[in-house]
């Protein structure tokens, strides 16, 4: 259940703009979020899977691929992992010894949506943005979850502002220079954010994350638990350089929408009054998954950027594989491309960039 101190926040976030002397003060402050390219001072994740949400079958898996991820990501930066108590012991015996272990309670692994989003002030101060997570608009238990933020906020040091309104951090991205593409089956969702209008979630929005202009997507409501995260659908590679997911299966659900995504994007400017180049990322035709199930999240969008690499899922498709590592690294030159078996989280809904979120060097 969520906490009494939670609920408030929550309601008044929803019900409530910031107060003008807030609002004036994040100006004031020139708070701005990062591009996830930007000098990481780590990686957060969370060793969260458990057997009530994820079942027997499916748990030694997905906590494979986590220790899989955080062994590729700890190559190149610190990685730091919220265990549950009782499962430190566990956590240790299967992740790189050079990962930090940090005993918290937990409900799930998505810490890109439980965890804070951090930015950086003009003076060089950082913050960590508590996102109020309600378990992407109650479908999930969520009460240790929605306390991870402030968790975060605390172990890194840095003082922590809550958002007046209710995302995650799967649901915004940003160039690090004004702009952000998000989705409106997400955002403008009655089951995060009711009677807000879009007018009004940029206006709270905006001055929080350094914002000048917001491009949107519509996204897809009901077919997943996120309800159409942009980080499944569309990613800066750089400022005016956007990969979007193609997919190119018309029997998928997301066949229609993602070709809409890339009609949009291409047409689009960013703050800068740049013409997005757009590099399309095509989902896999065929999966080393033998039964996926209906959850599996197969595509190559949800990668993750780490200090001098990007770390990308594979499936099991030689040729999109392929062209999707290929496709990566002319947009990312001078990184390292890594290609991990992440079926494990996949099956559940999931990408490499959900259990991931970077803190700003």
């Amino acid at each position: 259940m969520m906490s009494k101190r939670r609920l408030m926040q929550w309601v008044a976030g929803l019900s409530l703009l910031p107060p003008a002397w807030a609002r004036r003060e994040e100006a004031a402050a020139g708070w701005r979020l990062p591009d996830e390219a930007a000098p990481h001072a780590r990686t957060w994740m969370a060793f969260g899977a458990s057997e009530a949400i994820w079942g027997r079958r499916l748990l030694p898996g997905a906590r494979a691929s986590l220790a899989r991820l955080a062994g590729a990501i700890v190559r190149h930066e610190p990685v730091t992992l919220l265990v549950r108590p009782k499962e430190m012991a566990l956590a240790r015996s299967m992740v790189d010894a050079r990962v930090t272990l940090l005993a918290c309670p937990l409900d799930d692994l998505w810490i890109r949506d439980t965890g804070p989003v951090f930015i950086r002030s003009a003076q060089g101060d950082k913050a960590a943005v508590d996102l109020n997570f309600n378990g992407w608009g109650r479908k999930q238990a969520h009460g240790r979850d929605a306390e991870v933020a402030a968790f975060v906020a605390r172990q890194a040091g840095v003082r922590r502002l809550v958002a007046p309104l209710v995302l995650e951090g799967g649901g915004v991205e940003v160039d690090g220079e004004g702009t952000a593409i998000l989705t409106e089956s997400c955002t403008l969702n009655t089951n995060r954010n009711p009677g807000v209008s879009k007018a009004e979630f940029e206006d709270r929005l905006m001055p929080l994350l350094g914002l000048r202009k917001i491009i949107w997507l519509p996204g897809i409501r009901g077919q997943d638990i996120t309800d159409g995260h942009v980080d499944f659908y569309a990613r800066f590679a750089a400022p005016g350089v956007v990969l979007a997911a193609q997919d190119d299966d018309p029997r998928s659900f997301d066949h229609e929408v993602t070709q809409r995504h890339l009609e949009l994007l291409r047409s689009a400017t960013d703050a800068q009054g740049r013409k997005l180049k757009v590099l399309p990322l095509r989902a896999p035709e065929t999966l080393r998954q033998r039964r996926p199930g209906k959850d599996f999240a197969a595509g190559y969008i949800g990668y993750y950027v780490c200090n001098g690499a990007v770390v990308m899922q594979s499936f099991g498709d030689a040729a999109a594989d392929a062209a999707a590592r290929r496709t990566l690294q002319a947009a990312y030159p001078g990184r390292t491309v890594e290609a991990i078996d992440f079926d494990g989280v996949a099956v559940g809904g999931g990408t490499i960039h959900c259990a991931t979120q970077q803190e700003p060097a």
